[in-house]
């Protein structure tokens, strides 16, 4: 009778682990598309020059596509890092979607998601000619000093910049003062919190 019990519970034991293995390929590539794309943006080592980072940014773009549409996403992981990948493209709808991903992650229980989906709304605001709201954009071109302009620093209130873990307007002003300075802000991410 105890062997009767146990092959049946070794059987479902492989299938699950089986299955368990199959779903995870695809959280290994997404992860896999996450890390290329931090490590080519100089996350661990140098950054890739322009040119070659945009032909990659474009077929990782193109192969997360796939996994959407092939039903692939599942974990919050999955679509946190999907959401990072997509807010490096250059369209609105590029944007737009990176914003939905990062919603469907924090949905999913993943609160370190929160920062980005804030992120790409303000990406998505700017590309669509308004004024960011959270205040995560700091950009500059040539040699101008960085600026988060346009932005709507009222709508917004600072308790709940929080929840996204976006920084205060008082520690925005701060981190404008060290891009000019030529450094990154090491509170460009609240105390705390993580992306």
């Amino acid at each position: 009778m105890r062997y009767a019990i146990l092959i049946p519970a070794l059987v479902l034991c492989s299938v699950l682990h089986v299955t368990a293995r199959e779903d995870s390929s695809s959280d290994r590539e997404m992860h896999r598309l996450y890390l290329e794309d931090q490590r080519d943006r100089g996350v661990g080592g140098e950054s890739l020059p322009w040119e070659k980072l945009e032909t990659r940014d474009q077929a990782r773009r193109a192969r997360v596509q796939e996994l959407l549409e092939s039903g692939q996403l599942k974990t919050a992981e999955d679509f946190h890092d999907a959401a990072f990948i997509y807010q490096h493209g250059h369209s609105a709808d590029d944007y737009l979607l990176a914003h939905v991903l990062a919603m469907v992650a924090v949905q999913k229980g993943d609160s370190k998601s929160l920062w980005i989906s804030a992120a790409t709304l303000d990406r998505y605001l700017r590309m669509i000619g308004q004024p960011q709201v959270f205040g995560t954009q700091y950009e500059n071109h040539d040699d101008s000093p960085f600026t988060q302009q346009p932005y709507n620093r009222n709508l917004v209130p600072d308790q709940l910049r929080a929840v996204f873990c976006v920084p205060a307007v008082e520690q925005q002003q701060k981190n404008l003062t060290v891009f000019n300075a030529g450094k990154y802000p090491s509170e460009i991410i609240p105390p705390g919190c993580t992306r």
